[in-house]
């Protein structure tokens, strides 16, 4: 451990004597005695972890030197050790900032010994935080947490570069399982606000009657059951972000409120009088769209170009298979490595089958996909067998929505399709499908499609 430097200054040299050998009975501590003020800033080069001064210097008071050490050091600890038992004094330099005023008496070296420990404990802690909120911002640094390489994913890049380096709202929109909050967390951790909260709700997981106390929050007796007063999510998010997730659900009664709030920048809570100042950045995400929904008349208009503000649109995994194997790398690798197995690998044969399938679950869909495969792999290797297709028998209709086809192409693909689902029974199928049995017998027969 490195030692912790510590300046005693005190012109008292036997009681400056008794200070240091005190303090030296701990190793981690290397404590000098300075015997003036002059000398002590004279020294500050040597970058002191703390410095405790005796008010009564000869060339000048603890106030004097604790405002020239602040100047040259703003953040080294400064314990003022004085024999005056003057309560302003020692209040007024509180106040200016010092950690704390320790009166001359036989309890001293014990106080001593309890502030610097105590000192060392909360600057740990802060270094603790400073390390976590810097871990926290490189896991969303989008470079690296949203995996891929497309052009489509590039485009997004571009947007949350735009959306972290100013404090606009941000509109998110995907199909579901596309990460959209993986992006809203992105744009909070790496903007100005990244040190303050980030507050996620799901507008969609929330009953409709508690939605209201849940965002603005309530005081006492505002309602039976309000047997305290509750701090609502806006609350929360003060000086921070609020993801409202899947806003498309929100209840009009709600949207008009939420425009208050974004337009005065203040609430007041459910059965209250008091009028709340509020400063956040609004992030809102949903599947639907909105400017349909507005025609609707299932969004406000007024709301909508409130919230727009920075849109930002995720494609589907369908439209970006040039990333798809690096997710299912990405997904694999970290399933190894929190379940403690050897690494797998994924053969040619199921990249080709990972990579004919549209995932209408998107991202979501895939990681579960891969997961599973890793659970059924019976080698290090994981196989066609392996992987199995959450959706069920969808994946000739997914490809026949999702792809460009020729006519012909689309008749098999369906035709396809309906066998597997009816077991082969051709005379149901040619009823399902209005087509004469002939036609599909004979694309039978010649191999053009398969039968199940």
């Amino acid at each position: 451990m490195l030692d912790f430097k510590i300046f005693i200054v005190e012109d008292d040299k036997w009681y400056g004597n008794l200070l240091q050998h005190y303090l030296s009975q701990n190793p981690d501590y290397e404590a000098t005695l300075i015997g003036s003020g002059k000398e002590c800033l004279a020294q500050l080069h040597r970058k002191p972890d703390l410095i405790t001064i005796d008010f009564g210097l000869p060339d000048m008071n603890g106030e004097e030197l604790y405002r020239k050490i602040k100047q040259a050091q703003p953040n080294v600890p400064v314990i003022i050790i004085s024999a005056q038992e003057k309560i302003t004094t020692a209040v007024d330099l509180l106040k200016m900032g010092a950690e704390d005023y320790l009166v001359k008496d036989e309890n001293t070296q014990q106080l001593l010994w309890k502030a610097i420990i105590r000192l060392r404990e909360n600057q740990s802690l802060k270094n603790e935080i400073t390390q976590l909120k810097a871990e926290l911002k490189t896991r969303y640094d989008y470079s690296t947490s949203i995996v891929g390489k497309s052009p489509a994913l590039q485009a997004v890049f571009r947007l949350i570069d735009k959306a972290a380096g100013s404090m606009i709202n941000v509109s998110i929109t995907g199909e579901t399982g596309t990460g959209k909050e993986l992006v809203a967390k992105a744009v909070h951790y790496n903007s100005a606000r990244s040190g303050h909260p980030y507050v996620a709700v799901n507008m969609a997981a929330i009953p409709r009657e508690l939605v209201e106390s849940e965002l603005f929050g309530y005081e006492k007796g505002a309602f039976t059951g309000a047997q305290n007063r509750k701090i609502g999510r806006f609350e929360e998010a003060n000086g921070g972000t609020l993801f409202l997730d899947e806003i498309g659900e929100m209840d009009l009664n709600i949207q008009s409120k939420l425009l208050r709030v974004l337009q005065e920048k203040e609430l007041i809570r459910l059965g209250g009088n008091s009028k709340i100042k509020l400063d956040f950045r609004l992030v809102v995400a949903t599947h639907k769209n909105l400017a349909d929904e507005v025609k609707k008349g299932n969004f406000r208009e007024d709301l909508y170009y409130r919230i727009v503000g920075l849109p930002i649109a995720l494609p589907p995994l369908r439209d970006r298979k040039d990333d798809l194997l690096l997710l299912t790398q990405f997904f694999l690798s970290n399933y190894c490595k929190e379940n403690r197995i050897p690494e797998l690998k994924v053969s040619p044969s199921s990249r080709e089958k990972l990579l004919s399938y549209n995932y209408p679950g998107n991202i979501r869909e895939l990681k579960s996909v891969i997961e599973l495969a890793a659970v059924m792999s019976e080698n290090n290797m994981i196989e066609p067998d392996d992987i199995t297709f959450l959706s069920g028998n969808n994946h000739d209709v997914d490809t026949v929505l999702n792809t460009e086809l020729t006519l012909r192409e689309y008749t098999r693909l369906i035709i396809r399709n309906y066998l597997k689902r009816y077991n082969d029974n051709v005379l149901l199928v040619a009823e399902k499908l209005d087509i004469g049995k002939s036609t599909i017998y004979k694309m039978l027969q010649t191999g053009e499609i398969e039968g199940a």
